[in-house]
């Protein structure tokens, strides 16, 4: 595989990121839309709707706004991958969930902490290493948005394929980040202070 190339998502077409959710797993229909949404309304939202506020999120076909919602990757021209990378506010669910919190102290409303809460990499590009590159780029693309701290919330056993949705502890630690705590036994949360 060729080194991918990585760029803001408000660089990319709408179209490439619609392909990268299709072939992407979970993401055909959760369109990185489920640490965004409160349950209730997730419950009354559907795909379109869903990939319709991806699509505001990430600023497709935009690129002189403001890129906030994360990179997309290309390998050889082609999308490939996608990660999901924002201040950690702009996730309302992880506000209430247990992962982030537990064992820890900390101010939920601090904007400069920003979260990578998914990873999507189409068939076909898996096993390469793209998540790596991806979490690499999402630590660069949150420092040029400003933040003081990028943490993640990966699966630390490895899991399946859509368990790892979330990433794997190897994928963050490419990207320079430490565990801090073990909420479960399955899972971590890792950062870096920037």
């Amino acid at each position: 595989m060729s080194d991918p190339r990585i760029v803001p998502a408000n660089r990319v077409s709408r179209e490439d990121l619609d392909l990268v959710m299709r072939d992407g797993g979970d993401a055909s229909s959760c369109r990185c839309q489920w640490f965004k949404l409160p349950q209730s309304q997730w419950q009354s939202t559907g795909r379109d709707a869903r990939d319709d506020a991806l699509a505001e999120q990430a600023g497709c076909g935009h690129p002189d706004a403001a890129a906030t919602s994360g990179p997309v990757a290309y390998v050889d021209d082609e999308p490939a991958g996608w990660v999901a990378v924002e201040p950690r506010v702009a996730y309302p669910r992880l506000r209430t969930a247990r992962i982030p919190w537990t064992g820890r102290d900390e101010d939920r409303d601090d904007a400069g902490v920003w979260a990578v809460t998914c990873f999507v990499v189409r068939r076909g590009f898996r096993g390469r290493g793209l998540a790596k590159s991806l979490a690499v780029a999402a630590v660069a693309h949150a420092q040029a948005g400003g933040a003081t701290a990028v943490e993640g919330y990966p699966r630390v056993d490895g899991g399946t394929v859509s368990d790892l949705f979330v990433g794997s502890a190897s994928v963050f630690a490419a990207a320079g980040m430490t565990e801090v705590s073990r909420p479960t036994p399955l899972r971590a949360v890792m950062r870096v202070e920037l």
